[in-house]
């Protein structure tokens, strides 16, 4: 039996006061509805309806279950209404996690621009230095980096594309010379920016071919804004994703060196589920980092660009 159609049954013979009455109603033989009634009643051991050839009366069982069937029926099609209108417009709570640097420094005026277009929905940023599994653990939407289209069953939105820069402190170039090729490295503090993507080296590309560097065991760290407040207290040289560089160089407390490189590109990419009825507030998240990360990496790459800050 199904309990919702037969409640809906029961429901529409009392408010018509008739069985044929509400059949026509529910697109159903009176046999059908009788039958829905009748089961209705063997499953609850009660009698709901008294029934006679001439009139319905409701039994007194039936007056207590009535109500609780009309507040029943209300909650699910509230649920189906809410459920159905969530591809429409942006609603509840969306759990986006994205690695540190770029989550503090991209990603964070863009949750206050999004929860101020869409204030219906609270947004949850997590930041660390992991890509977690999206569904394990509740994740609605992950931004993650990727030399390539991430090999995943989940579906994966190109949202932007950065490169690394290499620089140093001024203090430390006063004191230890500037690196005019990458082979001059050899020579200099290299710091280490933990990146699962390029472990433990630097790869120079250019016409004459490719020129690895690998940096020491001075000074490593995982998050990119620590490396670049390390190497501005005049620790060495580093190697900076290009966001994280171009706020560093705007400052002044970085100097950008050998401009004519741009080592270990690669993608962001927005990781969500499906594509099949998309949840607006997801939809809506990933439209606004499509429009507006790739605004903010150009603004980045002119600075980059400005010969102002190179050393």
């Amino acid at each position: 039996m199904d309990i919702l159609q037969a409640m809906r049954a029961f429901v529409r013979v009392v408010d018509s006061g008739s069985f044929t009455a509400a059949a026509a109603s529910l697109q159903l033989s009176n046999a059908q509805v009788s039958r829905l009634v009748s089961d209705l009643e063997a499953s609850l051991q009660a009698r709901l309806l008294h029934r006679t050839t001439r009139r319905l009366a409701v039994t007194e069982a039936g007056e207590r279950y009535l109500q609780r069937c009309r507040n029943i029926l209300a909650e699910v099609q509230d649920a189906a209404v809410e459920a159905s209108g969530a591809h429409l417009t942006p609603r509840g709570r969306l759990r986006v996690h994205s690695i540190t640097s770029l989550g503090t420094l991209q990603l964070a005026p863009l949750v206050a621009r999004y929860t101020a277009l869409y204030p219906e929905v609270s947004l949850d940023l997590t930041l660390s230095q992991r890509t977690p599994d999206l569904l394990e653990e509740g994740h609605d939407v992950v931004i993650t980096l990727s030399r390539e289209l991430p090999d995943s069953e989940l579906v994966a939105q190109r949202v932007g594309d950065l490169h690394s820069v290499v620089c140093a402190a001024p203090q430390y170039l006063e004191r230890h010379g500037t690196p005019k090729i990458p082979q001059d490295l050899h020579e200099h503090r290299c710091l280490r920016l933990v990146d699962p993507l390029f472990p433990d080296r630097w790869v120079f590309q250019d016409g004459d071919g490719e020129l690895t560097v690998r940096p020491g065991g001075h000074f490593q760290v995982n998050v990119a804004e620590a490396m670049a407040q390390a190497a501005a207290a005049g620790m060495g040289v580093c190697l900076l994703p290009s966001f994280v560089a171009a706020k560093a160089l705007r400052q002044g407390t970085l100097k950008r060196l050998l401009p004519q490189y741009q080592l270990h590109q690669r993608s962001i990419y927005a990781l969500y589920p499906s594509r099949s009825f998309l949840d607006a507030k997801t939809r809506t998240w990933i439209e606004l980092l499509k429009e507006e990360l790739p605004k903010a990496f150009t603004q980045d790459q002119e600075i980059l660009d400005d010969a102002t800050y190179w050393a």
